[in-house]
């Protein structure tokens, strides 16, 4: 087996109401071509958290998988930074 490097993102919890799945969001800013204002992005990304472990508002790496289903190409690997209630 050929070891295969993935793809691993950094984002934001936005959504934790599903069972074993969760929705992350990545913000980035793009520079208007002819405006030259900055503008904001977002890219919303379904992941697989088996345990339920992410909550709302979590900083959390995810990495690329096969598709776990139609919306999920992604797995949780970590929390990065964790909200406090």
């Amino acid at each position: 087996m050929e070891d295969v490097k993935r793809k691993v993102k950094r984002v934001v919890v936005v959504s934790d109401r599903m069972n074993k799945s969760r929705v992350g969001e990545i913000v980035r800013t793009i520079k208007h071509p002819v405006f030259e204002k900055y503008i904001k992005r977002t890219s919303r990304i379904m992941f697989h958290d088996e345990q339920n472990q992410t909550k709302l508002g979590d900083e959390v790496l995810i990495a690329e998988c096969a598709p776990l289903s139609a919306r999920k190409n992604f797995e949780f690997i970590s929390v990065v930074k964790s909200v406090e209630e």
